[in-house]
């Protein structure tokens, strides 16, 4: 938000319940309010929340709800993934093919409104205990499974330091850490742009009347 669209003030709060009870609080009705709040549509924990949430929404005119489903799956269905974090040689390409697949097929069903993913092979193969995890657990797994021991690293907590700066401004690259933007060096600011319009990102913004002036 900061790279696309600086005016724009962000603010996070602890957990899914104080946004909840943030937005219920609100009583400003001069500025317009975004709210980016988890979807995961299979997980059962979230319903309540989500539900008190669009009442809350709802009956203001200035608050606006993302439908996304998770920070992890917004980055893993980023449709430049695998050529920004693997080179295209990297061994990486062969030792991850059944992450790569798998990702391959639940961005491709849940882009299409099919959310079945627990009935595709190439998922069922990739992960052992599929039975006991939502999609925010299966995108957060998937995500750290095809960075891991790159630049772009996604954990819980932890951003790759190749998602927040200018190429190559990693100060613990090692000289065979090449990853697929080492020819085009990409700023910031483009790697955000990027981002915004190889995801779902810009159709939402786009539904709520954020303009996409670059």
């Amino acid at each position: 938000m900061h790279e696309i669209y600086p005016d724009v003030i962000v603010e996070s709060k602890k957990n899914n319940r104080e946004l909840v009870k943030a937005v219920k609080g609100l009583t400003d009705k001069e500025n317009r309010y975004i709210i980016a709040f988890d979807n995961s549509f299979d997980n059962v924990q979230l319903y309540m929340e989500q539900k008190i949430l669009k009442e809350a929404a709802g009956i203001r005119d200035n608050v606006f709800l993302l439908d996304l489903i998770c920070f992890e799956y917004t980055l893993l269905e980023f449709d430049k993934l695998i050529d920004w974090i693997y080179a295209p040689g990297d061994e990486f390409r062969e030792k991850r093919a059944g992450a790569i697949a798998a990702r391959e097929h639940l961005v491709q069903m849940i882009s299409t409104g099919d959310v079945n993913y627990k009935e595709i092979q190439e998922i069922v193969d990739y992960d052992d205990h599929l039975t006991e995890h939502n999609i925010e657990q299966l995108s957060a797994k998937l995500l750290l499974d095809l960075t891991r021991n790159t630049g772009f690293e996604v954990s819980k907590g932890s951003l790759g330091e190749c998602w927040k700066q200018n190429c190559c401004e990693w100060e613990e690259r090692q000289e065979d850490d090449i990853c697929g933007l080492d020819q085009s060096k990409l700023s910031l600011k483009d790697k955000m742009k990027s981002i915004l319009f190889g995801t779902s990102l810009c159709r939402e913004f786009a539904g709520i009347g954020l303009e996409v002036l670059l």
